[in-house]
């Protein structure tokens, strides 16, 4: 056999060997959603910032999809542990992610045992949002400023959502960082933080803003502070302390306003699959659509996509011995 027809044989045996291997690869990317069923898991109860985020999401992201069809499943409970314990264990086929609380990163630092993930290993696809925080009083309160805060001779009460999420874990964080005379009344959940602070039965909360700003436009209550976020109409929370263990709990909330509203799934799902669900992502928060629903909603709208997301989460669980050791002590159960 001449050297010629060799070469042909072995470019021929080559050639068949690929293709024998390119049915399953054909079948990735955009292509293997064609005609699959998306579980898009909340870790809340239906209504809300996080059910109503994740529903658009899902609608859009199915039209980039072709053929897919997405389902969300609302799976609430123990401070989104259950959804997000859910997520990670799910099969990592590109079929399953969700939505849950960032403040989940402050459970993982401190070691809750309760947490079955790993948030650095997460397949992440992308985030909708940045919402800072912000501290607001009610105009029954009398305060004006953070210093009268500060200064109050009586305990402050300031409302939370349930133990263990972020809501409770970042008041309790400030409020023992910066040594605020606030005493934390958690269990109010939606909208009842609102209710109970036009009943008087709280006169403070520490949120994102993004679900108290109508509150305040209506005259009910006056943001005294934010943590994190671009707007300059209400004076940052960093620039009123010089301690620096306040300054490092301060950067820590701040960078969870980076990572609102986010869409992760479990670890290992293929590269391509990961990627199409990247890309119908993208597509999905920036079509112009989207924006509208987004703003007839009033929810902000600031996207940022896979590795950008990895980045900040992974930047999030370094931390520092003593946050860890803050972050422990802050967590632990009486």
């Amino acid at each position: 056999m001449s050297m010629h027809v060799l070469h042909k044989v072995i470019f021929g045996a080559a050639t068949i060997a690929a293709m024998a291997a390119t049915p399953t690869f054909a079948q990735e990317g955009a292509e293997f959603f064609n005609g699959k069923t998306v579980n898009y898991i909340v870790a809340t109860a239906p209504g809300g910032g996080y059910d109503t985020n994740a529903r658009l999401v899902a609608e859009f992201m199915q039209k980039y999809l072709p053929g897919s069809t997405f389902v969300v499943q609302n799976m609430p409970g123990a401070g989104h542990l259950i959804g997000a314990n859910y997520v990670y264990a799910s099969e990592p086929d590109g079929l399953t992610f969700g939505t849950f609380n960032t403040g989940l990163i402050y459970g993982q630092l401190a070691g809750d045992p309760a947490i079955k993930f790993d948030l650095g290993n997460m397949s992440w696809i992308g985030k909708v949002a940045s919402d800072p925080r912000v501290i607001v009083v009610t105009k029954d309160s009398g305060i004006e400023s953070f210093e009268q805060l500060k200064n109050s001779k009586e305990p402050v009460k300031f409302a939370s959502a349930g133990v263990g999420s972020a809501s409770t874990v970042e008041t309790t964080m400030l409020v023992k960082a910066l040594g605020l005379p606030v005493e934390i009344v958690s269990g109010y959940n939606g909208g009842d933080d609102q209710l109970a602070m036009r009943r008087g039965e709280v006169q403070g909360i520490i949120a994102s803003r993004s679900s108290f700003q109508e509150f305040v436009n209506e005259g009910n209550a006056k943001i005294i502070a934010q943590i994190g976020g671009s707007e300059s109409d209400v004076p940052q929370l960093s620039s009123m302390t010089d301690d620096a263990e306040a300054q490092k709990v301060i950067a820590l909330v701040a960078s969870q306003s980076n990572i609102s509203r986010l869409s992760a799934g479990p670890a290992g799902i293929p590269e391509d699959r990961l990627q199409a669900l990247r890309d119908a992502y993208t597509k999905a928060t920036t079509d112009p659509a989207f924006l509208e629903k987004a703003k007839s909603l009033g929810l902000p709208v600031d996207p940022k996509v896979g590795d950008d997301v990895a980045t900040v989460v992974k930047a999030a669980l370094n931390q520092s011995p003593e946050i860890v050791t803050f972050l422990q002590e802050t967590l632990k159960k009486d």
